[in-house]
């Protein structure tokens, strides 16, 4: 036999020998300390933070045999309430959302404990009761939220609009009748676009005056005499409300809740007035967070109103013109406003109708501008080709699936330049 071959194969064997010993040695190593020695370390008061630090990632990677772990948060902040053995087991589990099975057990306490795999699940139960219960309180309050920001039960309107509009006002008492709505009439107006002059009711019910002098009435005598004296109304109909000085018509406030939108005119009709410090005055006022949109042009829009451009849905949801069919101007700034606020935005059909000399302030088309009433939402239809009127209507059932949609004919109306929110005043009594 070759020498050679012979030492080579000793050497080979005592090798393999050698790789062996050291292997086991090895997977000794890996398994020792036991998880056992580990969690008795862990009960020591005199054992340092960083100490305990130490035992928890010698614990981590034990656990990956189980397919657990422990969070990184967790082993930084471990601060167990006491220094039991299986109390810190329970916090370990718990936090760490590991189930105390047999096998756990055993390999921490060298025993089954079905009483701490007990107490586990019935801290498990609790939590998860205690989540559902919280997200219960968080959906009714935000459906209380819902229903006190949907405040209004009460539509006035101007006495002048059934004198000069027959039609169209009787399409709308008809509606209201039927679903009971209580409707009053103010006296002492000039013209039949209340929203405006009226006071704006804020989120705790109080009615704000502001002062109704737009800019859009100025520079001929026919509409100057038409604006409404607000102090005159207000005292004719018993209306209380607090005063202020600033220029804004109740048609530029869309309101839901501790949210408010409104159009950046009301920078230009306020010019005496920081911008900073108007928007602030009328968050105080107004007791909500307000958010600000940019106006059509004067060519395009002379009122600036927020009301013909977007509508609350919900706390966290408003509709508008379909953005996709809009100026650039006008989609970059909404939605700058909805990301900012975090709103979503649903689109809205509209369309621009043909122009017509005699009513050059024409509204037709403007689908927005709905009445909303309890848990009534009027629409205005505008009876054009197509199935624009049908396909709008669809929409709304599918956006507010929990209320009552109607329609009218308010053509009359929208040629002389608003519609539905326009001619109404809505309030909580």
């Amino acid at each position: 036999m070759n020498y050679e071959f012979i030492i080579g194969t000793i050497i080979g064997v005592a090798g393999l020998i050698l790789t062996w010993i050291c292997s086991k040695e090895q997977i000794k190593s890996y398994f020792k300390p036991s998880m056992k020695d580990l969690l008795n370390q862990l009960t020591s008061t005199s054992l340092s933070p960083r100490g305990q630090k130490a035992i928890l990632r010698k614990i981590n990677r034990k656990l990956k045999i189980y397919g657990k772990s422990l969070s990184s948060d967790y082993i930084d902040t471990f601060s167990p309430k006491s220094n039991t053995k299986t109390a810190i087991l329970l916090d370990m589990c718990l936090a760490n959302m590991i189930e105390p099975t047999p096998d756990i057990c055993k390999a921490f306490l060298d025993y089954n404990s079905p009483a701490l795999r007990n107490d586990y699940l019935q801290a498990i139960k609790t939590t998860e009761d205690k989540t559902e219960i919280e997200a219960t309180q968080k959906q009714e309050s935000s459906e209380n939220k819902q229903a006190n920001a949907m405040k209004p039960n009460t539509v006035y309107v101007s006495g002048i609009l059934k004198e000069k509009f027959p039609h169209a006002a009787e399409e709308l008492f008809s509606v209201l009748r039927k679903h009971k709505v209580t409707v009053k009439e103010l006296t002492n107006t000039k013209d039949i676009w209340c929203r405006d002059y009226m006071p704006v009711q804020n989120s705790q019910g109080e009615l704000i005056q502001f002062n109704y002098d737009p800019s859009y009435l100025k520079g001929e005598k026919v509409w100057e005499d038409s604006r409404s004296d607000v102090h005159e109304v207000c005292e004719a109909n018993g209306i209380k409300p607090i005063y202020t000085d600033i220029k804004i018509d109740g048609g530029n406030v869309v309101m839901f809740g501790d949210k408010a939108i409104l159009t950046n005119r009301i920078f230009s009709e306020n010019p005496e007035y920081d911008k900073d410090a108007l928007v602030s005055e009328i968050e105080r006022l107004l007791k909500t967070k307000v958010l600000i949109i940019p106006a059509y042009s004067i060519n395009e829009d002379v009122t600036g109103h927020a009301d013909g451009m977007v509508r609350f849905v919900d706390e966290y949801t408003i509709l508008g013109n379909d953005l996709t069919e809009d100026y650039d101007y006008i989609k970059k700034g909404i939605n700058k406003m909805c990301q900012a606020a975090g709103l979503k935005y649903i689109d809205v059909p509209y369309f621009i109708p043909e122009k017509d000399k005699n009513h050059e302030m024409n509204a037709i088309g403007i689908y927005v501008n709905y009445l909303e009433v309890n848990n009534l939402i009027v629409l205005p239809r505008f009876g054009v080709k197509g199935n624009r009127d049908e396909e709008t209507i669809e929409i709304f059932r599918k956006i507010f699936p929990d209320r009552i949609i109607e329609t009218v004919d308010y053509n009359e109306v929208a040629v002389e330049g608003g519609l539905l929110n326009c001619t109404t005043w809505t309030i909580k009594e």
